[in-house]
């Protein structure tokens, strides 16, 4: 594994996207524990990517821009319902001041957090197009070598957005009992989920 392939997954994770506003919102709503909750459902979410990368699929959704259309505007259609859906839900951007407020829902934060990096179709070309420069074709177990990557890269994501919200979550507690504070937050996050979506919209591939 080269210095190049580490620095760039890193460059490539810690700049701000989809998944760390989601895991950000995660941390001031429910607190740390939900913060890595949702650092884990962004990561499994890269898998599908992986695979599709490993098994070729990848080549196909690169060479049609149908497929690329389709997926992309899934993934646009899905940040609008979590910007409609953060502004709308109280609950969706609530810090509570006790922890026996309930257990954090981490089946519906994982879900959530799968299918932001899902409806990535930028994520499966990323793959197409980054892996590959960091394998010898002729290299007899290139497919392992290119799985070994992407979980290294995985790995990294998980460590950068639990970070993120870790730090978010450190700052709870100057929110909690402040309506107004929580009110803007919410608004924020939504405005981040429609920016990103507007930004995804008129990416071309």
């Amino acid at each position: 594994m080269s210095i190049a392939f580490l620095l760039t997954t890193l460059v490539v994770v810690a700049t701000p996207g989809t998944g760390v506003v989601y895991t950000l919102a995660a941390a001031l709503s429910r607190g740390r524990r939900a913060s890595v909750v949702a650092a884990v459902g962004c990561t499994l979410g890269i898998v599908p990517h992986l695979l599709a990368t490993v098994t070729g699929v990848a080549a196909l959704l690169h060479a049609s821009a149908t497929a690329f259309q389709v997926l992309k505007y899934a993934g646009v259609a899905y940040l609008l319902y979590m910007a409609w859906a953060t502004v709308r839900d109280k609950e969706a951007l609530v810090v509570e001041e006790r922890a026996s407020s309930g257990p954090v829902p981490a089946r519906q934060v994982i879900v959530r957090g799968v299918l932001i990096n899902i409806l990535n179709p930028k994520l499966t070309i990323f793959f197409f197009a980054f892996l590959p420069q960091f394998v010898n074709p002729g290299e007899p177990h290139a497919v392992v070598r290119m799985v070994g990557l992407g979980g290294v890269f995985m790995l990294a994501t998980f460590v950068v957005f639990a970070a993120y919200g870790v730090l978010a979550a450190s700052v709870r507690r100057h929110v909690v009992g402040r309506p107004r504070v929580m009110a803007w937050l919410r608004r924020g996050f939504a405005g981040s989920f429609v920016a990103l979506g507007a930004k995804l919209a008129f990416t071309a591939r």
